[in-house]
């Protein structure tokens, strides 16, 4: 009786994590996700190329033979070179793992980011969390979902790291390292280099966690504040162009704080190098390009995050029906 009665309170325990789970909030983040990243993707394969170093400052093993990399004086050069040598199609490599995890990504991320502040709010929707628990909340989505969506994220990086035509060495690259495609990329990457390989990048990637939860706690304190400052109920809806502000500001406010855990975690996914661990990154970025190396493609970053987030959140907002 003892057992069933545990049994029973593990079971009620489960069923109240999942009581109150809208998945409207998971439908709205891929929509979000998979919009947004289709077309905003050539500003984002412009971050992932000048997030890496140039050929020859990179640490290699007799595994990895060098590539010789395109170098680009700036964004319109970097366009120019591009379309030159690989047309359209080279600002879409990497688009399908990019969709495929943005919308894997913001779906799971909304879905138990509500989950574990409904958790919070105890039942009671129309409770106000405070910016501790507001990050809290998004950490804990954060670290589920980056979990989930690693292997996505690498295969991405790689796919668009890989150039076309742009030296005598490039034809040199070790065929485990060249890839047709995502699937390719997934079977090489895990033949030649094992579920290690697929979760490189995942420590940055842990620390970048502090990201989201900086971000959303920006969102919703802005949002409540816009509210309070207008004499209204904190959980109104806002119009199309307030969403958009409050997005846009605290997209901006994480991404200058935590931008450099996306260099680092473009170089450890970087095919073409070697990176010992975390730190050995860390010392040769710094030792190679100094303090503005882990800011290295912010530019093209912020040109693709800020419409980004708007979008995401602007068809996460009037997807998901408001409760009273």
């Amino acid at each position: 009786m003892q057992q069933s009665s545990k049994a029973s309170k593990g079971g009620s325990g489960m069923r109240s994590i999942f009581a109150g789970v809208r998945y409207e909030h998971l439908l709205a983040g891929v929509a979000g996700g998979v919009s947004s990243t289709l077309i905003l993707h050539p500003l984002d394969l412009l971050k992932v190329r000048f997030a890496v170093p140039d050929t020859g400052r990179v640490p290699t093993n007799g595994l990895t033979a060098a590539v010789q990399r395109p170098h680009y004086n700036g964004l319109s050069d970097a366009t120019v070179a591009i379309w030159k040598t690989e047309g359209i199609k080279g600002f879409y490599k990497g688009v399908t793992p990019n969709l495929w995890g943005a919308g894997t990504s913001w779906g799971l991320y909304f879905l138990f980011y509500n989950m574990v502040k409904g958790q919070y709010q105890d039942g009671q929707k129309n409770q106000q969390l405070g910016p501790g628990k507001h990050m809290i909340a998004a950490a804990e989505a954060g670290v589920i979902t980056l979990l989930v969506t690693n292997p996505i994220w690498v295969v991405k990086t790689r796919l668009c790291l890989q150039y076309d035509t742009v030296g005598p060495s490039s034809s040199n690259v070790n065929n485990s390292k060249r890839y047709t495609g995502m699937m390719d990329a997934f079977a090489k990457t895990y033949k030649y280099e094992g579920i290690r390989g697929l979760y490189k990048g995942l420590v940055p990637g842990l620390f970048g966690v502090s990201h989201g939860a900086l971000q959303f706690m920006a969102y919703e304190e802005l949002k409540v504040a816009y509210n309070a400052h207008l004499n209204r109920p904190p959980n109104t809806r806002l119009t199309t162009s307030e969403y958009l502000a409050c997005a846009a500001l605290s997209k901006l406010f994480a991404a200058v704080t935590t931008y450099p855990y996306q260099v680092l975690r473009a170089r450890m996914q970087d095919q073409h190098a070697n990176y010992s661990n975390l730190r050995a990154c860390i010392r040769y970025t710094y030792r190679f390009d100094g303090v503005k190396g882990f800011y290295a493609g912010l530019k093209p970053y912020l040109l693709h995050v800020i419409p980004n987030i708007c979008l995401v959140f602007l068809i996460y907002e009037n997807f998901v029906p408001r409760e009273d």
